[in-house]
């Protein structure tokens, strides 16, 4: 690392700054990380390391400014701004620090630069003419001590509140755990993680919970220390739990952090192991793979999976014995504990006991079918579950046909008012299911495997899903319909993680004019987000991350712009998109480009100029829409 500094410095021509990158290289040798908000003081955390997010594991420690912006930010350790972004989105504004150990340490969501780096950004963004911009720096251009004053907080980018971003990276830019690796006596933890619910998952068509198949949650009660599910839990065959569980921050604090390590065992023996200590940033994603992503959708809950499934491919399992796949002893009560502990070592446990209970068609505690309901179906794994109305007016056997051919299944479990099917999808995709005089149509279309390319090609639309888009084997339904006089496109479920997009080639019935602003877009909910696409022949294609319904909408309305404020010093404005959303802005003063931040969580934007020179002529604004359209604002300004 020694030569690398050398070798870079002896690019940089300038003798004082070589001198000063020497000093600074030479003391951080010794020096140990600080706290980046006022070091020294009492400080506290809104988030931690390892944290599950929606779409990513939570790298480093977000840091309280209590709810407000302007705190003061320090170089945690002395080094040099290897790289300065601004956006509007992600990290917002954010400064990195490399250090002479090879160390990175990240500050983000900040609302402006200090020192040296501040008017060289400033002066890019206006020689780049644009106000996103990233940029990268070279050793001793712009040296920083410990300590050293570099930004003020704020609440840029996708913030939920203002507040400090802060990483510290290994050399091969992991995300390691600031509490571990500084310490932060600022930071003062001695609240064990609280565990909410512990979930059980059946993981194939034999396996039961309290006799029925699925997924199935329960609370615990606190006892001393520990948490305990007192009754015994029913079960057989191949099981796995699942755990919703948060660490207190602070006493009274309303924020929490996440749980990085847990075991699990069975009776005496250790069947699961995880420990989040770093995060590599380049398979993030791969967190649908920890978290049971089907539960984050339809109820916004984090469980941990506290079992490895196929698709699992990270690295927080190295000292794990097994996969975490219970197989019931059919012999004798079992005891499962699960032990979970936080970077600062605390430590609680929750504990339950797993009944054998042999497989039975007769199930008296199942619950009857809501009354609006006659059937209904959903797909767990590879198994589809198929529920419908019992009594004995029905009869009580389904016809499944697979490629026209009927087979006559008996209800894998029953009571009188409720009888369930389990079908399993390995043997074949059902074109329909009929019970009850009901017919249940799936529309699965095809059989996805994961760790290779596939193509699909269907009536109305045609799918590439290139290597590693799937954690998982897709048993992908699909259809194409019309819905208030639009066409949808129903490609697979919200439910369904990728890991990469997929291309879409959607073969459309009705008429569109090309140029007249269509795009694809998909519903979500009562809303609609925006894809956009590429007309070719007659046909739209686009890329998606997401799978769900689809439908192609026509934006005319162009986005809406309102002044805030308009003066000699500085110019704001809300600017809205209702349909496509906003694409692009520019400004201009006297025909000049005019530096505009945007806040897109409140729709503002606002002027910055390098010289602090006032504003005096004709002021323009031009914002555009994702679907080309476009409005103006002028005025002259004394």
């Amino acid at each position: 690392m020694r030569n690398y500094w050398s070798s870079a410095l002896n690019k940089i021509t300038t003798t004082t700054v070589v001198a000063v990158a020497l000093s600074y290289y030479a003391q951080a040798q010794t020096e140990s990380f600080i706290y980046p908000v006022h070091p020294g003081q009492p400080g506290a955390l809104t988030g931690t390391m390892g944290e599950l997010r929606t779409t990513h594991f939570h790298s480093g420690i977000d840091i309280r400014t209590n709810n407000m912006t302007g705190y003061p930010v320090v170089a945690s350790k002395s080094g040099y701004i290897s790289r300065a972004s601004m956006g509007s989105s992600g990290y917002g504004n954010v400064l990195y620090i490399t250090h002479p150990d090879g160390y990175t340490t990240l500050y983000a969501h900040l609302e402006k630069f200090l020192g040296a780096v501040a008017p060289h950004v400033l002066a890019e963004q206006y020689k780049l003419k644009s106000g996103e911009i990233d940029l990268f720096f070279q050793p001793g251009q712009f040296p920083v001590k410990q300590g050293e004053l570099i930004a003020l907080s704020g609440n840029t980018g996708s913030s939920g509140g203002p507040h400090v971003h802060f990483d510290i990276r290994d050399p091969n830019n992991y995300a390691l755990d600031p509490i571990k690796v500084a310490g932060f006596k600022e930071i003062a933890d001695n609240l064990p993680p609280v565990p909410e619910k512990i979930a059980l998952v059946t993981l194939d068509k034999n396996a039961r919970i309290n006799d029925k198949f699925g997924r199935f949650e329960f609370y615990g009660n606190k006892i001393g220390n520990s948490y305990v599910i007192a009754s015994p839990i029913l079960a057989s065959g191949l099981i796995g739990v699942e755990l919703l569980a948060k660490d207190k921050l602070a006493p009274g604090s309303p924020f929490y952090g996440g749980v990085n390590y847990l075991e699990m065992w069975v009776d005496s023996a250790l069947v699961f192991s995880q420990a989040i200590d770093k995060i590599d940033l380049n398979e993030t994603r791969a967190i649908y793979t920890l978290m049971d992503f089907k539960t984050m959708r339809t109820k916004g809950t984090r469980f941990y999976k506290l079992y490895i499934e196929d698709g699992n491919t990270l690295k927080f399992y190295g000292s794990s014995p097994s996969s975490g796949k219970i197989t019931v002893n059919p012999n004798k009560l079992s005891t499962v504990r699960i032990r979970m502990k936080d970077s600062r070592e605390n430590t609680s446990v929750i504990s339950f006991k797993l009944q054998p209970n042999p497989v039975t068609r007769e199930v008296p505690t199942l619950e009857p079918l809501p009354a609006t309901t006659d059937v209904a179906y959903e797909i767990t794994g590879n198994t589809l579950q198929v529920t419908a109305r019992g009594g004995k007016e029905f009869a009580s056997k389904a016809k499944v046909y697979v490629h026209g051919a009927v087979t006559e299944v008996e209800p894998d479990y029953a009571n009188i008012g409720r009888k369930v099917y389990l079908v399993d999808l390995r043997r074949g995709l059902p074109d329909s299911v009929v019970v009850n005089n009901k017919t249940v149509l799936p529309g699965l279309t095809a059989t996805i495997p994961s760790g290779t390319e596939y193509k699909y090609y269907g009536d109305g639309m045609d799918l590439q899903f290139p290597l590693g888009a799937l954690y998982d084997t897709v048993y992908l339904n699909t259809a194409h319909s019309l819905r208030a006089g639009g066409e949808v496109f129903t490609i697979g479920t919200r439910m369904i993680p990728l890991h990469k997009s997929i291309t879409v080639l959607l073969k459309t019935n009705n008429t569109y004019s090309l140029n007249d602003r269509w795009a694809v877009y998909r519903i979500s909910g009562k809303s609609y987000a925006y894809i956009g696409g590429e007309w070719v022949n007659d046909r739209i294609q686009f890329t998606t991350r997401e799978l769900g319904d689809f439908t192609l909408l026509r934006d005319v309305v162009p986005p809406s712009i309102r002044a805030i404020s308009i003066n000699n010093q500085t110019v704001r404005f809300k600017i809205r998109d209702e349909l496509s959303g906003i694409a692009s802005f520019q400004a201009s003063i006297n025909g000049q480009w005019l530096l505009m931040h945007y806040d897109s969580k409140i729709a503002t934007i606002w002027s910055e100029r390098p010289d602090k020179a006032p504003l005096k002529g004709t002021l323009e604004l031009v914002v555009t829409d994702n679907a080309g359209n476009k409005s103006t604002f002028k005025q002259t300004i004394p």
